[in-house]
């Protein structure tokens, strides 16, 4: 059985063609024109996405109809997916550098200088951070139900603009109750946010193309580790101008940037593929279908709880809660004290800034090829249990040396290992739950159980584990970064094994016969690996 799970696994290039129904053989054509045929996929046809019985008309320009198929033009698909990676994929990617930016600052903050003006414990310190994660939590599935309804061309850049001017006002506090109230409101505001983007890419992209998108607007957080310490770096050195300490410029200037960001993608951020500024009406049409042949845009005709119940009684959305709890922890640990841990290895504040900016920057190049290997040859598990097993060797460097350079060295395994771990759990949940309240559901249960991470976090280093050591915080890092990878391959089999059951139930039955309403239940859906 685990032999047949590997050559299931058999590192193939996937080239999407066509989806051929059992009634029909109609293609979907697009006015002026000449469509190519592109490769035919070696995956049994059997094991595609087929369109459902009906749909409605996604597009302004044509029906798509059951018994469609789509026929790949190369020249299409290259223009349209790259027209999306030009203008959502910034815009969206600069949504979470800012959020994560915006979120993480305090770490910079602190070695500038911030716990020390506002007389805070390491344990007061410990608490402000967890007063961010308790209204972040609550927030996010609230927020990713609310995504379709209020639009996410108007959610999405409200929220930011919001944030950033809580972000601004924590550089005028001069008290610690005023810290705790800013990062109170900083969570709420950013709750959404992630989960939101990865709903909102799975409006424009299909299930397979869904990692490397993903990670390129994921990676925008270890890009934001990277921008932090050099930003920190220069801004700490405007300390005094306007009476205030350096600490607090961090926060204005990064936070009034955030505001101007905000208030110019409610111009750029197009609500949906029908929307979309940079398609013509053959674009629009030719994505909607792409959308159709994967499944993925099978809206419900109403929002119904029904959809939000049955996402709690998927198991590979449990197998990845647990999953994504265990990479919150790392992921956050390492976000929050990295300048703090560097700083430990015996570096002046200014230096441990910049001596930040390398790990990090080495996690967005290894995140971006890793999320180029998933989505090339739908691999999404080896990818997980690979990073997860990047951040045990990490881990073990830094508990089993004295060396400073060796314990700073392995800062070049656990933080590309987590910045690589994070997007690809993420893509891999958008990508196995269907219809689309079930999916928004899935994603928010994710970044719900990572934020909960989060808070073990910002308690494990410093408060119940003290530095420059961390001795405690490691061991339990490692052992976590174990498990993750433990329950990425559980997660991994049993997807092959429902992919091998839904097979079998193809050989027998029409899906003609197959009842409605199943979502990614349906023998026709076939999980991402």
């Amino acid at each position: 059985m685990i032999k047949e799970l590997f050559l299931s696994l058999a590192f193939t290039p996937v080239t999407y063609a066509s989806v051929t129904t059992n009634q029909t053989d109609r293609k979907v054509h697009h006015p002026s024109r000449k469509i190519s045929l592109g490769i035919v996929s070696p995956i049994n046809q059997q094991e595609i996405q087929h369109p459902s019985e009906t749909s409605k008309d996604v597009s302004s320009s044509k029906s798509i109809s059951s018994g469609d198929r789509v026929i790949e033009d190369r020249v299409m698909e290259r223009r349209v997916w790259r027209k999306i990676d030009m203008y959502v994929v910034p815009v969206v990617a600069m949504f979470y550098l800012l959020s994560f930016l915006d979120r993480t600052n305090v770490a910079n903050a602190r070695v500038a200088g911030l716990q020390t003006d506002l007389k805070m414990s390491n344990k007061e310190y410990s608490i402000a951070l967890t007063v961010t994660y308790v209204p972040y939590i609550v927030a996010e599935l609230p927020s990713n139900l609310m995504l379709k309804a209020v639009g996410p061309n108007l959610m999405l850049p409200t929220m930011l603009t919001l944030w950033g001017v809580v972000t601004t006002l924590q550089g005028v506090v001069k008290t610690y109750s005023g810290l705790l109230a800013c990062r109170f409101f900083l969570g709420l505001l950013e709750g959404g946010v992630f989960p939101g983007l990865v709903l909102y890419l799975s409006y424009f992209y299909p299930r397979y193309k869904m990692n490397l998108r993903v990670s390129m607007f994921f990676s925008a957080a270890s890009l934001s580790g990277a921008f932090s310490g050099i930003l920190a770096f220069g801004i700490i050195n405007m300390d005094g101008i306007g009476n205030r300490p350096g600490w607090a410029w961090i926060f204005i200037l990064e936070g009034l940037f955030t505001v101007l960001f905000g208030a110019s993608s409610y111009f750029t951020l197009p609500r949906s593929v029908d929307t979309a500024w940079f398609f013509n009406a053959e674009e629009k049409s030719y994505v909607n279908a792409k959308l159709l042949e994967d499944n993925t845009q099978k809206d419900e005709e109403r929002f119904t709880w029904k959809e939000v119940v049955e996402a709690t009684k998927l198991p590979q959305v449990w197998f990845l809660a647990i999953a994504f709890f265990l990479d919150g922890v790392v992921l956050y640990s390492l976000a929050y004290f990295s300048p703090s841990i560097i700083q430990g290895l015996g570096f002046t504040a200014a230096r441990a800034q910049l001596m930040s900016v390398p790990p990090f920057a080495v996690g967005f190049v290894v995140a971006m090829i890793s999320s180029w290997l998933s989505d090339r040859y739908r691999c999404r598990g080896i990818v997980v249990i690979v990073s997860s097993i990047f951040c045990v060797i990490g881990f073990a460097m830094f508990l089993g040396s004295k060396s400073h350079h060796v314990q700073y060295g392995s800062l070049f395994f656990s933080i590309p290992g987590t910045y690589t771990t994070a997007p690809t759990l993420s893509a891999w949940s958008s990508n196995n739950a269907a219809p689309q309240t079930r999916r928004a559901t899935a994603i928010a249960i994710g970044f719900i159980m990572t934020n909960s991470g989060g808070i073990l976090a910002t308690w494990l280093l410093g408060s119940l584990s003290p530095a420059p050591e961390y001795t405690s915080a490691t061991i339990t890092l490692l052992v976590f970064s174990a498990v993750m990878a433990l329950f990425g391959g559980v997660n991994l089999f049993y997807l092959w094994n429902q992919n091998k059951k839904k097979a079998e139930i193809r050989r027998t039955l029409t899906r003609e016969h197959e009842n409605s309403g199943l979502g990614d239940r349906s023998a026709w859906f076939i999980y991402n690996l």
